[in-house]
């Protein structure tokens, strides 16, 4: 039997069809469903609100709702194991904060592996934290507050957002390394750790970046160093630890993009592009600068490698800190 040529042509596109399908067919149909971006973390924080840009960006972009549930607890480990246990079906993502890396060594156990739970999508964006003093205190720059501690050991305290959190590591960083006799206040939330540097009790604080922000406009706290890789456009004027002389303090709070492991790799691809081309919106850019956020979006790998970087050099800290979270 001779096949016509209109059944030859068919035959061909079908069979290329296959070929290319395979490479093509998830990524072209996710998301067919809502999908669920797990935030480990109450409601309200950085973290969070991150997320629920994100979040509106995605919907708006690939037509499917992604919706944010809140499951806080154990500094994120809570949130974290159940998104470790979801299907790696790209119906359930996760952001995380620089608590993902430092946890593991913080606490006795964790719901999850750092290593092998997740697969990383990406960097989303970073954000500074700052060091700030009270007006009281003899110290316009670094130095100057790193001589008044020294000139008069056990003084001086530092008030954090709480034990474990990313600002009371970078804080035993600073007085580990340069062998400074100060004492760690812990709070709830930055917004407490900044009112008691504003009310002299705790006169030195790590913290975020917007909690502070209009204290130090407002000359009611001191900025002496952004404890960031780079400048912050809030404080103009003010250095970053680097440029003040002490580049091995520099560290940023973060939000970073994971998916269960095992998602599809076409999955990861899309939601990495998506993600890396929302952040740099201008009006996305200009309301997480308002958080102090800057955008990133880097690759899956830069992404995973950042992460294992922040998780080695905090469990040094932790380590020779002695911290633990029971």
């Amino acid at each position: 039997m001779i096949l016509s040529r209109r059944k030859l042509l068919s035959a061909s596109f079908a069979t290329a069809a296959a070929v290319v399908s395979p490479c093509l067919g998830r990524a072209a149909a996710y998301p067919v469903k809502p999908v669920r971006i797990i935030v480990p973390f109450a409601a309200g924080g950085p973290n969070d609100i991150a997320a629920r840009l994100i979040a509106q960006g995605l919907s708006d972009r690939l037509g499917q709702q992604f919706y944010i549930e809140n499951i806080g607890g154990a500094g994120g480990n809570v949130g974290t194991g159940q998104a470790s246990r979801a299907s790696a079906d790209g119906y359930t993502i996760l952001t995380v904060a620089p608590s993902y890396a430092a946890n593991p060594a913080l606490f006795d156990s964790v719901p999850y592996d750092p290593v092998k739970s997740f697969d990383a999508v990406t960097l989303a964006a970073t954000a500074p934290t700052v060091l700030t003093v009270h007006p009281s205190v003899p110290a316009a720059t670094v130095t100057e507050l790193i001589n008044a501690i020294k000139d008069t050991p056990g003084k001086y305290s530092y008030a954090s957002p709480g034990t474990g959190t990313p600002p009371h590591l970078l804080g035993e960083l600073f007085r580990l390394s340069l062998k400074l006799d100060m004492v760690h206040v812990p709070f709830s939330s930055g917004g407490q750790a900044i009112q008691s540097t504003l009310a002299g009790h705790a006169p030195i604080s790590f913290g975020a970046l917007p909690p502070a922000v209009q204290h130090v406009r407002e000359g009611a706290l001191r900025a002496l160093a952004i404890t960031s890789t780079t400048p912050a456009d809030a404080l103009p004027g003010v250095p970053t630890i680097a440029q003040a002389g002490y580049p091995d303090f520099a560290a940023d709070i973060w939000t970073a993009v994971l998916v269960p492991a095992g998602t599809p790799k076409d999955i990861v691809a899309l939601l990495q592009r998506e993600i890396a081309r929302l952040v740099v919106l201008p009006d996305i850019k200009d309301r997480m600068a308002a958080l102090g956020y800057r955008p990133v979006g880097d690759t899956p790998d830069e992404c995973a490698e950042h992460i294992r970087v922040e998780a080695t050099r905090w469990a040094n800290v932790i380590q020779e800190a002695g911290i633990k979270v029971r």
